[in-house]
């Protein structure tokens, strides 16, 4: 029993030290460490992201001719950055930082500020299905009115 008791340690022990760990973009453990103007720069620069594959998708597809290797690298780019925007919006803003309260005010703009992190996440996934910029125009306006709303005084306003 002794024996099993210390392989299981040991096995416990080397997996833990020797197996590399994947760290997502924030954990749900009340650490204290946020950077909220970040996150909405990351968001933007997501957008950024996906505006140029869907630009590069549509330019290499009048190619002849077809080169389906870069067609598919930037689809999966622009799949990737949306997912992104979505993780972001859901595990940072809505799960950790809109918080829950009893005061009316508060709830209002947090209504608010649900409506437009849902509205971020539908147009991110209405860009992983078509190569309309319309939805990015949409991801950066709404991003804007967040962005606004939820930092308040601490936005800055000539920062895009």
């Amino acid at each position: 029993m002794k024996k099993r008791l210390i392989a299981l340690f040991s096995l416990s022990l080397f997996l833990l030290v020797l197996n590399p760990i994947r760290v997502m973009a924030h954990c749900e453990l009340p650490c204290g460490i946020y950077n909220d103007k970040m996150r909405i720069d990351m968001i933007k620069e997501d957008i950024s992201t996906i505006e140029k594959s869907m630009n590069q998708i549509v330019e290499l597809s009048k190619a002849t001719p077809l080169n389906y290797n870069q067609i598919v690298r930037w689809v999966n780019n622009k799949e990737e950055h949306a997912n992104k925007i979505q993780e972001v919006a859901t595990q940072y803003f809505m799960f950790q930082r809109v918080t829950l309260t009893d005061d009316p005010a508060l709830q209002k703009k947090n209504a608010e500020m649900l409506r437009l992190l849902h509205q971020l996440c539908v147009y991110a996934m209405k860009a992983k299905q078509t190569t309309d910029l319309g939805f990015v125009e949409k991801m950066k306006a709404v991003t804007e009115e967040f962005a606004k709303l939820y930092l308040g005084e601490n936005y800055d306003h000539d920062h895009k």
